[in-house]
């Protein structure tokens, strides 16, 4: 499946859900119907500090608390990504209820082990490498 839109313009969390087939929460949205893979980066009320680095994006994986990994929830699922065919797109949150589309991405490289913060001040992130088509 090929989603249209054009990046930048922005959405509303029932518009996401609404074309993507996708569930209204959560930082990682898997949808069997559209197999798509919806990441949603909020950068106004999040525990952790995902990023662009020139065109290259560094998304915290799936999990608030404790180590996380890259063999079960929807981490593996973009880990795999080049693999299982699941589109992967990317929305950014820079204001209330506004969510920015930035494009379908893809994966580069292997995941990274990162030290970041929980939502318990401790443990460690995966920061996965997508990059923009």
């Amino acid at each position: 499946m090929s989603i249209d839109l054009t990046k930048g313009k922005i959405l509303n969390n029932r518009e996401i859900c609404d074309l993507f087939k996708c569930g209204p929460q959560g930082g990682m949205r898997y949808s069997t119907k559209t197999n798509t893979l919806v990441l949603v980066s909020n950068h106004i009320n999040s525990v952790y500090q995902d990023q662009w680095i020139g065109d290259t994006f560094y998304y915290t994986g799936m999990g608030l608390s404790g180590d996380q990994t890259i063999d079960g929830n929807q981490n593996r699922r973009l880990a795999q990504s080049k693999t299982n065919g699941v589109e992967i797109h990317l929305f950014e949150v820079e204001s209330e209820k506004e969510y920015i589309y930035q494009g379908k991405v893809e994966l580069i490289g292997e995941p990274i082990v990162d030290e970041q913060k929980d939502k318990d001040e401790i443990k460690k992130g995966i920061r996965i490498s997508v990059k923009t088509n």
